[in-house]
């Protein structure tokens, strides 16, 4: 894809969570394209780190500390990448995750289970896990928008990438305080991109379906690399019979990046080995 190297190179991209497992191969793969990469999290030395791989690769990269939630925390940093890359060009909206206190033990109730107190059921789930899932989703895509996509109005080629779920195009089982979040994010890149369809600024989403990263590798597989009951649930309802690999997001990214891509907006992608094509049957 060498266009792609005339394209991509000198663009600002921002990305937030940035050194999570799957958005720290997109920032490689930005960089590899000639991008300066500006990554934001809430752990400056992860930042600096990563920032550091991506200077060895040859751009220029920026490591900075900032929580998604934080809209003063934002600006400022917004001002820091200005200052030091310029701009943003591109925003992907990376940070993301859920809560222990969104999600049930079982993922289908029976009526036995209120007589069990060491069951936590839907009645159990706290509203304020419930209420830091979609702030950290929702709020934490929302804030950032705000403040980064400002400077794109009047500039040409500028793209927001949300990053949804497979969990936005079906409600998985137990966890559905992240789902209704992660739905919350599909709807929103759709109002997003109509709102911002006269400035230029394209929006879409990609949708993973299961890859393994931090966040749920003890839920997906033991100690011992085998897989859970859930692992090999999501397994045998995944035609290609694997997980996703972080380097499968990214050929997708670049294709919504690309200027060629134009007239792409408001579009959901998912990237599930075929998971949310499968009835099962």
């Amino acid at each position: 894809m060498n266009h792609n190297k005339l394209t991509l190179k000198g663009k600002v991209v921002v990305i937030t969570g940035g050194y999570g497992v799957l958005c720290q191969a997109m920032a490689k793969t930005l960089a590899n394209e000639g991008a300066k990469v500006a990554i934001l999290g809430r752990n400056l030395e992860k930042a600096q780190s990563l920032a550091k791989e991506l200077q060895q690769l040859g751009t220029e990269a920026l490591g900075v500390k900032a929580d998604v939630l934080d809209q003063e925390e934002l600006e400022k940093v917004n001002q820091e990448i200005k200052n030091h890359l310029g701009p943003c060009d591109i925003l992907i909206n990376g940070a993301g995750g859920n809560h222990p206190d969104g999600i049930t033990d079982k993922p289908f109730m029976e009526s036995g289970d209120l007589d069990h107190a060491d069951i936590k059921t839907f009645f159990d789930l706290d509203s304020l896990g419930f209420k830091s899932v979609f702030e950290l989703n929702l709020l934490g895509t929302l804030l950032p928008t705000q403040v980064f996509a400002r400077d794109m109005i009047g500039r040409s080629d500028c793209t927001i990438i949300n990053i949804a779920s497979i969990a936005s195009l079906k409600p998985l089982t137990k966890v559905s305080a992240y789902s209704s979040a992660k739905a919350a994010i599909y709807n929103f890149t759709q109002w997003l991109a109509v709102h911002f369809s006269k400035t230029g600024i394209r929006v879409n989403a990609i949708a993973p379906g299961f890859f393994l990263a931090d966040q749920n590798r003890a839920l997906l597989t033991n100690d011992d690399g085998t897989l859970t009951a859930r692992g090999q649930q999501i397994i045998n309802q995944t035609p290609m019979g694997r997980f996703g690999q972080p380097e499968d997001l990214t050929s997708t990214l670049l294709w919504l990046l690309d200027p060629k891509s134009a007239f792409i907006t408001g579009l959901i992608v998912p990237v599930d080995g075929g998971f949310s094509a499968y009835a099962g049957v």
